[in-house]
């Protein structure tokens, strides 16, 4: 078993849904980046023990969150140190739109992993497009890079479509899964 840390930031409560949804797949511990950009006590020990980080950011913008920028700025001190080196990286985000410009803020989760030495998992998750398709199938906004989430400006966390937080949870379980594949293969 390996050890997953979480860690993500929130504005409204839709990329927490998500971060929860991830953590349960994926059996991994929660790192929630606060409303001004800081980790709470022990969450770099807990990113730095990790076998594996699954970064989450609500999609603003086109990018991550300041709140996410300012996390990952404060990353370089274990990028100096090569303290996440070859650790296994994913991301996930949420926007309010259906494109919402997510896949860069996918490309940002995974610079910032190829930047720290880490090694990047997809979803691996057919996506739900045929004509038969509905909102709530699994992997309906298509997303291979990482899991992805669309709820609309004007829906609460609780209205979040359950196909999105059901990919969010198999997504951790693919990134628990090939964690150990990884850890045992390192061996």
């Amino acid at each position: 078993m390996t050890k997953i840390a979480v860690v993500f930031h929130s504005g409204y409560g839709h990329t927490q849904r998500m971060a929860q949804a991830v953590a349960e797949g994926a059996n991994a511990e929660l790192v929630q980046i606060d409303a001004d950009g800081n980790l709470p006590a022990g969450g770099w020990e807990l990113l730095n023990s990790a076998d594996a980080i699954i970064m989450g950011s609500p999609t603003y913008m086109g990018s991550v969150s300041w709140q996410f920028k300012k996390f990952a700025d404060a990353s370089s001190k274990a990028w100096f140190s090569q303290a996440w080196k070859d650790k296994m990286f994913a991301g996930f985000t949420n926007s309010a739109s259906m494109n919402g410009d997510k896949l860069s803020t996918l490309h940002y989760l995974f610079t910032l992993a190829m930047q720290q030495g880490g090694v990047w998992v997809g979803t691996a998750i057919m996506p739900s497009n045929t004509k038969a398709a509905q909102r709530n199938d699994i992997n309906y906004v298509a997303s291979f890079s990482g899991a992805m989430a669309q709820s609309p400006s004007d829906a609460s966390p609780a209205e979040m479509a359950q196909g999105d937080l059901d990919t969010a949870r198999l997504f951790g379980e693919r990134v628990a899964k090939a964690s150990a594949r990884w850890a045992a293969g390192k061996a």
